[in-house]
This record gives structure tokens, C-alpha cells and sequence, in this order.
């Protein structure tokens, strides 16, 4: 499906150009609707993908490009710093895609919230504001004040892998928060998976594959299945 204008959506602060990629169940609608939070390198062909396996599972899925106004390298920065602050227009454009399924009444009113790596780490911070019913974190970035980020999180299904060198202890450190929050919560790592494991190709720019393959960054043809029907059964419970 082609990428969609989210630019008129009513949230201030958004992107003035803010994109999106909707993928549609092929089912009557209205469906639940899913907001999609990419990686560190953007909305790219895995993102895309990822969209499109949502909607063959019934949810109306949009897939935000946080890079809308100058690409990747001008604003993966700003991104960057917006999920270490906590605020920034990340948020806005974030919120514009929910509105933007909320406006358009094709969802039934329940939202959920999908993050991969840095997407990860914002669909922890935004699942605690209010307007999500279940949020699924993958190998996502932990952000500071956990315990006061997750007091009123929605439910959270997180996924994450042993050899991940880029969020250390993540899951630990997400499982010990979650149940003191006393929020539903369902997490679990993969022995011998590495981030990014949930991507059916390599991502990332073709000069910088080589090295993060072996860094162990990339797919886990083993471990990906297992954690989507995770992600699967969990949005099935909380969103339909």
C-alpha cells in the first residue's frame, strides 16, 4: 500500500511532513487499529513488512515515519534526543498516527502500540500516557525513570534476545518494573538471539550490513516466529 499524508492531523508540534504506510486487513472493517514505531533506521522494507503481517492478523496498522521532515540523518539526532528527554516533536508525530486512525473510524476504538529497537523504547514510554490498550516492545531501548514510566502503562508484551549487546538486561530490568507497577505484562528472551532478531532481512544502510551481522545484529529465523505468535496471542486478548 502506498504511504499516506498524516500532515493535517489536529496534534500540534507534528511533523510538518509527517508520513505513514497503512496496511489494511483484507477482512470487513472496522478493525483494531495498531500504531507501528520503527527502528533506528527508519521506515524501511522490514518495517513495512512487519505492517503488512499485522494486517493479515486482522489489525489496521499504521506504520509512522518519524523521519518525515529531512530523513534519517537529520533526524535520527532529534529522535534520539526526544527519547532520552521524554518530549519533543517524536511524541506529536507518534500521537498524529493514533489520532490518525481514532479520526478516520476504521478502527473499533481499541489501539495498540508496536515498537522495534529505538521504536521499542518509545512504545514503552508512550504505552504509560493513555490511548493504547496493549503495547508490544522488541529488543526496545530502556529509558530512564522505568518504574515511573511504566505506573500506568497499558499491557506490555516484550521481546528481547540473550546476545543482544545493545540493551543489556533489558528484559530483566522491564519484568522487575512491570510487576511492581502490578501492569499485565508477558516477557520473554531468546537464547541466542540478537537484536533486531524479528526482521526478515538484514537492515540498516548496504555499507554497514557486513558489520552488523557480525555484531549479531539481524534476523533469527527460529526465534521470530515464536515471538509473533506471542505478539499475536497477547494484541488478540487485549485488543479484540
Amino acid at each position: 500500500m502506498p504511504d499516506i499524508d498524516l500532515s493535517r492531523t489536529a496534534v500540534p508540534d507534528a511533523s510538518r511532513h509527517l508520513r505513514g504506510y497503512l496496511a489494511e486487513p483484507t477482512s470487513p472493517g472496522p478493525w483494531p487499529g495498531v500504531v507501528l514505531i520503527h527502528e533506528a533506521f527508519g521506515l524501511d522494507d522490514n518495517m513495512r513488512r512487519h505492517a503488512d503481517r499485522l494486517a493479515e492478523m486482522g489489525y489496521a496498522t499504521l506504520a509512522v515515519d518519524l523521519y518525515s521532515d529531512g530523513g534519517a540523518r537529520r533526524c535520527l539526532v532529534a529522535t534520539c534526543r526526544a527519547f532520552l528527554s521524554g518530549k519533543g516533536r517524536t511524541f506529536s508525530d507518534i500521537d498524529a498516527a493514533r489520532q490518525w486512525l481514532v479520526d478516520r473510524k476504521i478502527t473499533t476504538g481499541k489501539v495498540g502500540v508496536i515498537g522495534f529497537c529505538l521504536g521499542g523504547g518509545f512504545a514503552l514510554l508512550v504505552a504509560g500516557r493513555g490511548g493504547y490498550d496493549a503495547a508490544s516492545v522488541n529488543y526496545g531501548l530502556i529509558p530512564k525513570d522505568l518504574d515511573d514510566v511504566v505506573a500506568a502503562s497499558c499491557p506490555v508484551v516484550a521481546s528481547y534476545g540473550t546476545k543482544d549487546r545493545t540493551v543489556r538486561n533489558g528484559a530483566a530490568q522491564l519484568e522487575t518494573a512491570l510487576t511492581a507497577a502490578g501492569v499485565p505484562h508477558e516477557i520473554s528472551e531468546y537464547d541466542g538471539a540478537g537484536h533486531a532478531f524479528l526482521n526478515d532481512a538484514q537492515g540498516g544502510p548496504r555499507v554497514l550490513q557486513p558489520v552488523l551481522r557480525v555484531a549479531g545484529i539481524g534476523p533469527d529465523p527460529e526465534a521470530a516466529p515464536q515471538a509473533w505468535r506471542r505478539i499475536g496471542a497477547f494484541f488478540a486478548e487485549h485488543l479484540r
